[in-house]
């Protein structure tokens, strides 16, 4: 069986492995099927065949994608231009897909859409999200609930849908948290990987990030513990069943 090539972009160690792992127990994979790579400590290898993996999934990040260029730090930079120069390839061969936050932006930038901070950021911890009508004929969907909650928290959004893509997923702060471009290629706004642990140690982490005042932290905590945050890894789950 192939691996899937799991890509990621967070420099911090800590938030990088407690990431990979929840990726793993949420897709139900063991490490032996997953191929790691850091961006910000490695470079993309040359001669990647993305044959070679059953699909790839991409974790979030401190980043964000329409920031002007002379505002992102050189390894921000880097690590962006590694991650959208793989999309032309995923687009173009339809190859399996899963691009979780920041991979939204990635996707819908490569694509062409709209990406920024005018509208629909989302403040750190659960979102009620919605699936759309066109959910219930995608296969990572059917089935699902009609309401769930999601983990979120991102300075930036899509603006507007990108072309050539299915809206799958939505909620009232964000419109755009879940979308398909050809049968393969997926990305979401919300967390798939993420529990309320893992929340919890993000929110330690980039604490001082301005993702939200540092003194909300303890009580950001608390909300995320107590939300009932399943439905996003059984997404997660069921895109490494169907592909690997």
């Amino acid at each position: 069986m192939k691996p899937f090539l799991i890509l990621q972009l967070r420099p911090e160690t800590d938030a990088a492995d407690g990431e990979f792992a929840s990726i793993l127990a949420r897709a139900h994979l063991p490490e032996h099927r997953a191929r790691r790579i850091r961006l910000d400590q490695e470079c993309l290898p040359d001669d990647l065949e993305l044959d070679d993996y059953a699909g790839v999934i991409v974790g979030g990040g401190p980043g964000c994608v329409s920031d002007p260029p002379e505002e992102k730090s050189p390894l921000d930079a880097r690590i962006e231009a590694q991650i959208m120069g793989l999309m032309p390839r995923i687009t173009a061969t339809d190859h399996p897909f899963m691009g979780c936050c920041y991979g939204l932006g990635i996707l819908a930038a490569h694509l062409g859409g709209d990406v920024s901070r005018a509208r629909y950021s989302e403040p750190v911890g659960p979102s009620e999200c919605i699936p759309t009508t066109a959910a219930a004929d995608d296969p990572l969907m059917r089935g699902l609930p009609g309401r769930w909650a999601a983990f979120v928290g991102h300075k930036e959004a899509v603006q507007a849908l990108p072309p050539g893509c299915v809206h799958l997923v939505s909620s009232a702060p964000c419109p755009f948290q879940m979308i398909r471009h050809g049968r393969n290629v997926y990305a979401t706004q919300f967390h798939p990987e993420a529990d309320a642990r893992d929340f919890e140690n993000r929110i330690r982490i980039y604490k001082n990030h301005g993702y939200f005042p540092p003194e909300m932290a303890e009580a950001l905590i608390d909300i995320c513990h107590a939300a009932d945050v399943t439905v996003p890894g059984e997404i997660l789950r069921r895109f490494a069943a169907r592909y690997g």
